[in-house]
């Protein structure tokens, strides 16, 4: 007697499920049957007993099920031409399920299979992801490798540019050979798969043929014993694939030779440890040699971030740019809405280039985030920031200079404060430019003091501001700083009814030619504001 498990697996649940449905829509009178030649007929439904074989009258047929066993339907009771179309659709209907279950169970069997080399690669995946050090990972996946595939002994090589050789970067299991190897070793397997770029399988017999060296064993134990080696191959974003190391298993603790499933397998192992040497090997070489680099690219990560974007505070009213002459620089802006409809603008011009000098700038934009939120008077911002950044220009020897001007379009003037910085302007709507004077030193040059503002007159919707650094006009004209600075104030004047984004635009196109010719410049920064 067939038990019901055998039963249920013969009658998958979406067959049941349709049968139940046509049994309900059509007056059916229907029964499937396994059919098999050595063995009784097996009724799978309905549920109930339907006897031990189809009814003599009953039309009976075939169901085909590609692998599976075969089936018939039979059909009992009265049948009329009417009838036809429905059977013809159920029976289609269950060839088509049928196909569809064994496909599943196929797939489902395939991935059981692979259940622990899927479950390898994954942790292959967190392995290299993890914060561990490339031997200590490269270890524990040569580790997990030579237990799943039963091999005695793992080794994974990597290739030394610098001097033609392949190291031992780690291993596992038996002892065996320590290198470095030739990559032109004629005699060594590992060399000829790197060379190649081609995986092997080889025998004892193969590698004493061809008279190359016994593997990194003394011996392999039996003759069926193999070897397993494929190339650590690294594929960039741009250019040609390249080899970058070697893995090799030596011997089965079960026995017989590697097949070439284990050989794919390795190979998608192979992949990922690929990709993790070169990125590695991109991080070892930036940290000997960029290292410097690194820190000043971070900087200069972090200032743009500091900078306000004038798209984000009013495109229309403020136009800004920097470009450092390094990868970080002491130039700097920013921008405010400050109580009662005012505007505040702020331009800095921290002395020397790189790091220190990109410190400052950051202590220097949000000293003047804090205190220009807290007061609204342009002398007493410059103050409080003076304080607060007395020790650090004092220790690092360096000096700022300083613009801060507030806009009160209802009054219709500009309150400012100006702590050494040369180049500050008003440019009137008739063309005619006034300088916004330095009343106080650079700070970090005369100490921590009082600072004191002036006031001038705003024509809305006339009146420019216009705030840029000695690097844009020294760069301009190279052999004259007072040329440079009029040639700036031309172009502003000439420019001045167009917008502020062009204005900018067109100030920085001023110095291209004499900055080619003239070599190395200082930081570049300008700021046009119209209300």
């Amino acid at each position: 007697m067939i038990s019901h498990r055998t039963a249920r697996e013969l009658l998958p649940t979406a067959v049941s499920e349709v049968l139940d449905e046509f049994r309900r829509g059509a007056s059916l009178d229907f029964h499937l049957w396994r059919a098999n030649a050595r063995t009784p007929a097996l009724h799978l439904y309905p549920r109930d007993d339907g006897g031990d074989a189809p009814h003599p009258d009953s039309i009976l047929l075939p169901i085909t099920t590609g692998k599976g066993p075969g089936l018939t339907l039979e059909l009992r009771g009265r049948f009329s031409r009417e009838m036809t179309p429905a059977v013809s659709a159920l029976r289609t209907a269950l060839e088509h399920l049928y196909r569809y279950s064994e496909e599943v169970q196929a797939f489902t069997s395939e991935v059981s299979e692979r259940y622990e080399e899927i479950n390898l690669l994954y942790s292959i995946s967190e392995t290299l992801g993890s914060l561990l050090p490339l031997r200590d990972a490269a270890r524990l996946i040569l580790a997990e490798v030579c237990d799943v595939m039963g091999a005695r002994r793992g080794s994974l090589w990597v290739a030394d540019p610098g001097d033609d050789q392949l190291r031992l970067v780690a291993s596992v299991g038996e002892e065996g050979l320590e290198g470095p190897l030739q990559i032109g070793d004629a005699t060594a397997v590992t060399a000829k798969v790197f060379r190649e770029g081609r995986a092997v399988i080889l025998s004892e017999n193969q590698i004493g043929n061809a008279q190359l060296r016994p593997f990194e064993a003394e011996r392999l134990r039996e003759d069926e014993d193999s070897v397993l080696s494929v190339p650590i191959r690294y594929s960039p974003p741009e250019g040609k694939p390249r080899t970058v190391g070697v893995i090799n298993l030596i011997g089965r603790r079960r026995g017989g030779p590697f097949t070439g499933s284990d050989q794919r397998l390795l190979g998608a192992i192979a992949s990922q440890v690929g990709a993790a040497l070169e990125n590695n090997r991109l991080v070892q070489e930036s940290l000997q040699r960029e290292r410097v680099s690194r820190e000043m690219e971070l900087a200069h990560d972090l200032q743009m971030k500091l900078l306000p974007a004038a798209e984000t505070f009013d495109p229309d009213r403020v136009a800004a740019r920097v470009e450092p002459t390094d990868s970080v620089g002491g130039d700097f802006y920013h921008f405010f809405r400050v109580r009662g409809g005012r505007f505040g603008v702020m331009i800095g011009d921290v002395s020397s280039h790189g790091f220190p000098a990109a410190l400052i700038m950051a202590l220097s934009m949000s000293a003047a985030t804090i205190y220009a939120s807290e007061v609204s008077s342009p002398a007493r911002v410059l103050e409080a920031m003076g304080q607060a950044l007395m020790d650090e220009l004092e220790t690092t020897e360096m000096y700022l200079t300083l613009f801060y001007g507030v806009v009160d379009p209802e009054r219709g003037e500009l309150v400012y404060a100006n702590a050494g910085h040369p180049h500050a302007f008003v440019i009137r709507g008739d063309g005619r430019t006034d300088r916004l004077e330095a009343m106080q030193p650079p700070m970090g040059i005369a100490g921590a003091g009082e600072y004191h503002q002036r006031v001038v007159p705003w024509t809305i919707g006339e009146d420019l501001l216009l705030l840029f650094t000695d690097g844009l006009s020294d760069d301009v004209v190279a052999s004259s700083r007072t040329a440079g600075e009029q040639r700036v104030l031309d172009e502003t004047v000439r420019l001045r009814d167009r917008p502020v984004d062009e204005i900018v635009e067109a100030l920085f196109a001023l110095q291209c030619g004499a900055r080619e010719s003239a070599g190395q410049g200082d930081d570049r920064t300008a700021v046009v504001f119209r209300v």
